[in-house]
């Protein structure tokens, strides 16, 4: 049974943070609001709990993971960044878009895209999921928490934790949250590619 943490979406409580991060560290997985909508989160290193959210999403391997990091130095850490992607990234992080780069090789080769040596990354801009991230000392893996068969992200901790709470460990309610995913803008190949609009403007690429 999936436990059931009601989170302050503006100053979270420090002990259910802490409790969370235990909960990620023991392998489990959280349904967790960030500033786009629902998304479903592990541990890095924990290739089972990988596993079991392709399982719940319905996904296979070509369908990218996400990182979501603390800050812009992060990311750095897990993809290769030149001087142009950087500018990018520091007009536009935090916020709505995941970027999908070329991964350095901190990033488990199981996670890349199996055709090209690429990974998706974020920074939220929601205080609940920076708590964790901070507390965690690590980046989180992630996918927007799309069900199979539906279009829509999932926006209510209560329906989350009816449908999964044979599936997951831990649903975090901070209130209301977004049924609107992130933009996804390839970065990868030397020319920016708008994979999915979301809820990120295209404005600082030049491309709205």
């Amino acid at each position: 049974m999936a436990q059931f943490f009601s989170v302050h979406p503006d100053n979270p409580q420090p002990r259910l943070i802490r409790q969370t991060c235990q909960i990620l560290r023991e392998g489990g997985l959280v349904a967790m609001p960030t500033d786009s909508s629902y998304a479903i989160v592990c541990r890095l290193g924990e290739k089972q709990a990988q596993d079991r959210i392709r399982q719940l999403r319905g996904v296979d391997e070509r369908h990218h993971f996400t990182l979501l990091c603390r800050d812009l130095s992060e990311i750095g850490t897990y993809a290769q960044v030149d001087n142009q992607q950087f500018r990018l990234l520091k007009a536009t992080t935090p916020g709505h878009y995941t970027f999908i780069l070329e991964a350095t090789r901190e990033v488990p080769r199981r996670l890349h895209h199996p055709k090209r040596n690429t990974i998706g990354l974020r920074v939220p801009a929601h205080p609940v999921t920076l708590a964790v991230l901070a507390e965690l000392n690590e980046p989180l893996l992630g996918m927007t928490l799309i069900l199979p068969g539906e279009t829509i992200p999932q926006h209510d901790a209560g329906e989350i934790r009816d449908r999964l709470e044979r599936q997951i460990e831990l649903v975090i309610d901070a209130g209301a949250c977004g049924i609107e995913p992130t933009t996804v803008i390839d970065l990868s190949g030397g020319e920016i590619t708008v994979l999915r609009k979301g809820l990120g403007s295209l404005i600082p690429f030049g491309l709205e």
